[in-house]
C-alpha cells in the first residue's frame, strides 16, 4: 500500500504543477492494473475531499490499435470532474496543461442509473436522455506519453479536459454506429471516423464499464456524461490552435487554445 500512497502524491503534484513524472511502470516493477485503479481512486477521493464533483466517467482504449499498442485486450476508464468542463467555443491555457492532444467523441448523458455488472448495449440506450457533441482534452501526467496501461489508468485514464457541445440530440431511431465525424484543426480535417470506433458501437464501451465499475462498487448515476472512447485518432495541439468536431446529425463543439 505504501508505493499506491507515494505514486498518488506523485500524480496530484504533477498535475498542479504542471511537471511530468518518469513512468511509473519503469520505477516500480511489479504494478498491476488493480493497484493503477486503486492509485486513481485514491486521487479521485483526494480531489472529491477538496469539493470537486463527480459528473461523469470515460471509457478510453477503445480502438484495437491502442490495445494492441499498449499489450492489453480491454479498455480503461477514468472519471470527469466538475472543474474539467470547458464551455463550447470556450478556450483553455495551454500552460495549465503538460502535453495535450484532443479526441471526438460521442458523449451520452444518462436518465437512469446503470449497475453492473450484467448490463449490455441496449440497457445503455434504454438509459440514455440524450447523445452530445464532444471533445475530450487529453494530457499525460506521465513524461513523454511514454505510457503502459498501468501508467494511463493510474493517471486517470490520461483525462484532463471535455469540451460539451451545445447540441443534445435524441437517439430515438438515431443509428450510433454509423454517425460520421470529421475533426478540424485551424480548418484543416486531421481526422474522421464513425460510432463504431468505440468498440463496434458506443453503447457497448458503456456496458463494459458499468460491469467494470461493479468491481469497484461504483455505478453510471443518472445525469452523468459518460464518454465512449474517440471516434478517430488523438491529435496533439499547441498555444493558438482552434479545434472543431462535427458530427453528423449531432451538431459541433469548438475549443481554442491560447
Amino acid at each position: 500500500m505504501e508505493h499506491i500512497r507515494e505514486i498518488t502524491l506523485q500524480l496530484l503534484d504533477a498535475e498542479k504543477s504542471c511537471r511530468p513524472i518518469q513512468p511509473i511502470t519503469s520505477r516500480y516493477g511489479g504494478l498491476h492494473v488493480e493497484d493503477a485503479y486503486q492509485i486513481q481512486l485514491q486521487i479521485l477521493d483526494v480531489k472529491l475531499q477538496s469539493g470537486r464533483v463527480v459528473i461523469g466517467k470515460k471509457v478510453g482504449l477503445t480502438s484495437k490499435a491502442m490495445q494492441t499498442m499498449l499489450g492489453v485486450n480491454e479498455p480503461d476508464y477514468g472519471h470527469l470532474l466538475d472543474d474539467m468542463v470547458v464551455q463550447n467555443n470556450g478556450t483553455v491555457e495551454v500552460s495549465s496543461l503538460l502535453s495535450p492532444k484532443v479526441e471526438a467523441e460521442i458523449g451520452f448523458v444518462l436518465k437512469s442509473d446503470l449497475v453492473g455488472p450484467n448490463v449490455n448495449y441496449l440497457d445503455v440506450l434504454l438509459a440514455t436522455d440524450y447523445v452530445v457533441p464532444t471533445i475530450e482534452i487529453i494530457d499525460s501526467r506521465i513524461a513523454d506519453w511514454k505510457i503502459k496501461l498501468e501508467d494511463t489508468v493510474a493517471d486517470n485514464g490520461s483525462s484532463a479536459l471535455v469540451v460539451v457541445g451545445d447540441h443534445k440530440t435524441s437517439i430515438a431511431g438515431l443509428d450510433l454506429r454509423t454517425v460520421g465525424m470529421a475533426l478540424f484543426q485551424n480548418d484543416i480535417e486531421v481526422g474522421n471516423g464513425a460510432g463504431a470506433a468505440a468498440l463496434g458501437h458506443p453503447a457497448h464501451a458503456i456496458a463494459w464499464l458499468a460491469n467494470k465499475l461493479h468491481e469497484f462498487g461504483i455505478s453510471l448515476k443518472a445525469g452523468e456524461l459518460i464518454l465512449p472512447g474517440a471516434l478517430s485518432g488523438a491529435v496533439a495541439v499547441k498555444q493558438g490552435d482552434a479545434v472543431t468536431a462535427r458530427f453528423e446529425t449531432m451538431g459541433s463543439v469548438s475549443v481554442t487554445f491560447v
